[in-house]
């Protein structure tokens, strides 16, 4: 199960953490250099069970994600087909605890369309790519369980799973020119980070939450996960990447 958030109430940080609330959610907790080590960040392909690196998988997607559907894919990478999230009866209020996962709610709920829902990633790349949902699914995924903290307001940690930033990048071919990454959400929200932060092993694009499809509150489809980060990094809903 979920490890619930601590709720953090000094009066006098409080009002350092709301220009951050307003725009994405929080604040991260800073990573340790310990804070991500091969014991807690497991790296896999899709249909082998031994952990690997990331380099050891050719930058392809599998032939059979051609013609893939987005809420049924079984045929290609062994996925299992998902049942996809729905929005629930009660929306939490900004920083409120949502029971049903043990995690505080930031940012303004998007709904989006899995059945026409697109990763595009253009920018400084060779190969601009419009990535669907079970596409994604079949690239190398990470899971791990980083602390999301919002000083003053509330630390959350849970498990989250996904395809590291990296490898993404690796398809596109990232041009040499490039020096930063903007993820984009389907809120028009938008957020960059360094290409050297980006293409860190650790920083991956979630679609799980505690080995299941992310709530919709929680940023279904996609969301970010930068372990020693801000929180307005771990942009929600994201329907983008536009490399700089």
């Amino acid at each position: 199960m979920f490890n619930k958030g601590t709720l953090l109430l000094p009066s006098v940080l409080r009002g350092l953490c709301m220009l951050g609330l307003l725009l994405a959610g929080c604040t991260a907790q800073p990573a340790s250099p310990t804070a991500v080590s091969t014991a807690t960040l497991t790296v896999v392909a899709p249909v082998v069970t031994a952990a690997l690196a990331l380099t050891e998988i050719p930058p392809t997607l599998p032939a059979a994600t051609a013609t893939s559907t987005a809420q049924d894919n079984s045929t290609a990478c062994n996925l299992v087909p998902i049942l996809v999230p729905t929005l629930p009866a009660t929306i939490p209020g900004y920083t409120e605890l949502d029971e049903s996962t043990g995690l505080h709610m930031t940012g303004t709920v998007q709904q989006v369309d899995l059945a026409s829902y697109l990763l595009k990633v253009t920018g400084l790349v060779d190969h601009p790519l419009s990535l669907s949902y079970d596409e994604l699914r079949c690239l190398p995924k990470v899971t791990d369980n980083p602390p999301l903290v919002c000083v003053g307001f509330f630390r959350d940690v849970a498990s989250w799973s996904g395809v590291p930033i990296k490898y993404v990048l690796e398809l596109a071919g990232v041009q040499a020119e490039a020096r930063s990454v903007t993820l984009i959400s389907a809120d028009a929200y938008r957020t960059t980070v360094s290409l050297e932060e980006a293409q860190q092993l650790e920083n991956f694009l979630a679609y799980e939450l505690e080995g299941k499809p992310l709530p919709v509150l929680h940023g279904f489809p996609l969301r970010a996960v930068f372990p020693g980060l801000e929180g307005n990094k771990w942009a929600k809903w994201v329907v983008g990447i536009e490399v700089e």
